[in-house]
């Protein structure tokens, strides 16, 4: 029987997978093929963005609320979900910055959380695993950490010495970063809005952007064609319904115009053991071959 090919994508709250990358598991669900997301803690210390669930029966059940909006979106996504199992550290904030609280997930020894990353890679056993960069995606400890431990679980997954307890050794062959909102991407969404006379969202972000700044879509390898599943992706979002915000930024430029001006979503190629040729359009570039599919 043919293998099917897998990918796994682990993300640090509830409610990442759907911002991030969630047009792209829907596509490769669709195509056929098996995606796990795994989610560092259960979002405990996240805030509630949405003004309609910010009520106090929400507040004192936010830990079974998380964990319900997270089994709505994976089944809208068609993927497989695993918690690993650790505590949100929260988004310190003021001057000087709080401690984050003991025992949160920034704070849990790397090789437990390791360990706990490579057991799902070794039962999943997936060709290409997606992560954040160094940078988080933005700086959110848990963020961070989660890009410290995939990459520590990419290179542990293999190594028959490393977590002997923990799963055969499984080699994924590809590991690749996400990557969100570029300045392209909001500038060609702002001057396609303003081109047709409707209100852009982007208008403050943009004149604000440190022009130092370097724009993520000069680290990107891959761009996944993904337009036909925008619809999968924002119904995902909504499922969390204690973040998102149907009213928000997120929905306010068009899913037509999207597919038209922006249909892909962005990765950066970090590690690979099959040959590819960049830039690429699909995350089982050179997988294809090596894996009989």
């Amino acid at each position: 029987m043919a293998e099917k090919l897998r990918l796994m994508t682990v993300h640090a709250h509830p409610d990442d997978e759907s911002s991030k990358g969630a047009a792209t598991l829907a596509k490769y669900v669709a195509d056929g093929h098996e995606v796990m997301v795994v989610t560092c803690t259960g979002g405990e210390a996240g805030s509630i963005l949405n003004p309609a669930m910010d009520r106090p029966d929400v507040l004192e059940n936010i830990t079974e609320i998380r964990r319900e909006e997270m089994a709505k979106a994976a089944a809208i996504l068609g993927v497989h979900h695993r918690w690993l199992g650790f505590v949100d550290s929260g988004l310190p904030e003021g001057d000087p910055l709080p401690p984050l609280p003991e025992g949160c997930f920034a704070l849990t020894d790397l090789e437990v959380s390791t360990e706990a990353l490579v057991r799902v890679i070794r039962e999943f056993r997936p060709h290409v695993v997606i992560t954040y960069d160094e940078n988080g995606g933005y700086p959110h400890p848990d963020h961070i950490r989660c890009h410290e431990v995939s990459v520590a679980a990419f290179d542990a997954a293999p190594d028959p010495d490393r977590f002997p307890g923990a799963g055969d050794p499984w080699q994924p062959l590809k590991l690749y970063y996400c990557h969100g909102f570029s300045r392209a991407r909001m500038q060609t969404f702002h001057d396609t809005l303003t081109s047709r006379g409707v209100e852009s969202p982007y208008a403050e972000w943009l004149e604000s952007w440190d022009p130092t700044r370097p724009d993520v879509m000069e680290r990107v390898t891959t761009r996944v064609e993904c337009a036909d599943h925008f619809e999968t992706r924002d119904a995902a979002l909504l499922a969390h319904a204690t973040q998102i915000d149907p009213n928000s930024r997120w929905f306010a430029v068009p899913v037509d115009i999207q597919r038209e001006v922006w249909p892909t979503e962005e990765y950066e190629l970090v590690r690979s053991l099959v040959d590819t040729t960049l830039p690429e359009d699909d995350l089982f570039a050179g997988v294809r071959e090596r894996v009989s599919v």
